[in-house]
């Protein structure tokens, strides 16, 4: 992607279903469980770069003793600086104790059952270490301790957040992953509170009591209560003192989570192959949390999968399929892959099949597996052509038959992406020089002012780096025309399911269609949308509609791509440039198992993502310049 943005944060939990002593004689490691999680982070590394943290759960310790520990790190690399810190522990340590499981266990932290690992994006800018997972609200009952982390955004917190100081709470912030901790933390406390009460009635000893509390916790009955008014995107794991766990998905399964147990353990995380990578095991063995569910680890190792919320459509996110997660999925990889070749044979028309002076190419890395797909798609478009001249020319002559059999694809790498740089010079000109050079390009190979440039690109967000960088840095190769190709549709509204796209203005789709209706005297039509929107937002009204769609809808996708390639043109280039997006139908042709897209068709799934276009369209008519949610 070209546009750099925040998104989803990654998950991993692990569970050790047999007695510590057995992983080390299995695995030669105490440290078995500790190890997974570490695997399972480092390949989701691409899912948060902002922060890491880790938290353990000892089972079965003494009154006195930690049984839970908690490490969170928000350094530039942030896994490497966690598990640093956490394997200093045991750096060092006397022969008798580095492989004496009890020992470790009763004497250094993270020697435990039960883990959970989190990565995370700061998806509006907040990155201090406060803001990392795992969150840990503490108690001295045991099975009132509870641990949460998650990859969600909530649309309705202000909601949530009244409902908790109605029932006497005074929370310490107003943010989506306080008022989960809370909300949850509430309905732990009132289910704890009733079996104190029923089994206090039979006489049973508080010792006693806290003992058959753990044992007959409902974690089901408890999500039910606590999320029953959730609104967004969701997949949250939780950890509880005495040693039950939870992760739990949105009634839409608009967040990505995926689950593998046997006899000896149990491990969730956000991506499938680093499951399949961590455990070792096959593609069938990882099963996907189902939406509105929640996969429930008694901790007398009871594994289920119980429905929690009643199940909405599926809408897990395309853009998760699109670039988020990593291309190692064997599903996403090919749904890439269909991506780009349904764009092959539009961009074979925009070249006017001419082979031999195109160049074709891609902005990497996020878009390489989707470029081999454009390659495919065209080099499937050629045979075609190849074989219908053949068989329509029984003539054909020796010199005709050579040049078509010779026709190939002009596929060559010409964009680098250098490695970040950083700049503290004060003056703009030079900070906005240096940006321009992120990218830099392979010289000698375009033909002045002859051949045209096919650049595929994952998305395009606000076409800010197009603009600044990489059209400017591609001209410099004297081309006769360039054309960035979107492997996504065009982004036109806003996310609040956890990526870093809340506001109007910033789409350059949205922009190209203000410039549209100005020039074609359409202006008033804002305004008259304003209205609606601001209507849709009455407190009564429980079936809010988008009517921004509507604006949309006066133009073609044709005239938006010609709009958007003038807004991503640098001024003072020699090139001509043209811009071709995805459709959303090709879309869903590629990716049909994830139909998510509402930022691309501004069909939400839930009533806050409704409230929350509404919003920022009144926020962008009105110049209020902050997300449309919170």
């Amino acid at each position: 992607m070209s546009d750099s943005i925040h998104h989803e944060c990654g998950l991993a939990l692990v569970r050790l279903l047999k007695p510590l002593a057995f992983y080390k004689e299995k695995y030669g490691t105490p440290l078995y469980g500790l190890n997974k999680l570490h695997l399972l982070l480092q390949k989701q590394r691409n899912r948060g770069q902002d922060g890491a943290g880790v938290a353990t759960i000892k089972f079965d310790t003494e009154p006195g003793k930690r049984y839970i520990s908690r490490k969170r790190s928000n350094t530039s690399q942030p896994i490497k600086d966690l598990f640093t810190d956490i394997y200093d522990y045991y750096n060092d340590l006397p022969e008798d104790h580095k492989d004496d499981v009890e020992w470790l266990k009763n004497n250094k932290p993270f020697v435990g059952e039960l883990y959970l690992g989190h990565l995370r994006y700061g998806t509006h800018g907040v990155n201090s270490i406060e803001a990392c997972h795992p969150f840990l609200r503490t108690n001295n009952w045991i099975t009132r301790n509870l641990v949460i982390a998650g990859n969600f955004n909530l649309t309705n917190v202000d909601e949530l957040f009244k409902e908790l100081v109605d029932i006497g709470q005074h929370p310490k912030e107003k943010s989506d992953t306080v008022t989960v901790l809370e909300k949850i933390g509430h309905f732990l406390d009132m289910e704890v509170q009733r079996l104190f009460n029923w089994f206090k009635a039979e006489r049973f000893d508080n010792t006693e009591i806290t003992n058959l509390i753990g044992q007959n916790l409902n974690i089901q009955r408890l999500l039910q209560r606590a999320t029953r008014k959730f609104d967004g995107g969701y997949a949250m794991a939780g950890l509880i003192g005495h040693g039950d766990a939870f992760v739990l998905k949105d009634p839409n399964g608009i967040r990505p989570g995926y689950y593998y147990h046997d006899d000896e353990i149990v491990v969730f995380a956000s991506e499938r192959p680093a499951i399949q990578t961590c455990i070792d095991v096959q593609i069938k063995d990882v099963k996907e949390l189902k939406r509105g569910h929640a996969l429930i680890i008694k901790k007398d190792g009871t594994v289920t999968e119980e429905l929690v919320n009643d199940q909405g459509e599926k809408k897990s996110c395309s853009f998760e399929r699109i670039y988020f997660s990593r291309g190692t999925d064997r599903d996403i990889y090919l749904e890439r892959k269909k991506l780009g070749k349904l764009l092959s044979k539009q961009v074979l028309e925009a070249v006017n099949y001419d082979f031999e002076n195109t160049v074709f190419s891609f902005i990497p890395n996020t878009a390489e597996v989707a470029f081999q797909g454009l390659v495919d798609g065209a080099y499937e478009e050629v045979n075609k052509q190849r074989k219908e001249k053949i068989l329509s020319t029984p003539d054909l002559s020796v010199e005709e038959l050579t040049r078509l059999l010779s026709i190939k694809l002009r596929v060559e790498k010409l964009a680098v992406k250098d490695a970040k740089m950083r700049t503290f010079i004060a003056d703009d000109a030079s900070r906005s020089d240096l940006v321009s050079h992120v990218y830099d390009v392979t010289y000698g190979l375009v033909k002045n002012q002859i051949d045209t440039l096919v650049m595929l690109d994952d998305s395009i967000v606000r076409g800010t780096t197009l603009k600044e960088s990489i059209i400017k840095i591609l001209n410099r190769l004297h081309p006769k025309k360039i054309i960035i190709v979107s492997s996504a549709p065009q982004i036109r509204f806003p996310d609040c399911y956890g990526i870093d796209m809340s506001k109007m203005k910033e789409f350059v789709a949205f922009r190209a269609l203000v410039n549209l209706l100005e020039k074609h005297n359409k202006s008033h039509l804002l305004e008259e949308v304003y209205q609606e929107c601001k209507a849709q937002l009455q407190p009564n009204n429980l079936n809010p509609t988008n009517p921004i769609k509507r604006l949309y809808a006066e133009f073609t996708l044709e005239e938006l791509n010609v709009e958007v390639a003038k807004l991503v043109t640098p001024e003072d280039i020699d090139a001509e440039v043209e811009v071709i997006f995805q459709t959303i139908e090709g879309l869903h042709e590629a990716c049909v198992n994830h139909s998510g897209d509402w930022y691309f068709s501004g069909d939400y799934p839930t009533l806050g993502g409704m409230r929350v276009v509404n919003k920022a369209f009144v926020n962008y008519i009105e110049k209020v310049d902050k997300r449309a949610y919170f």
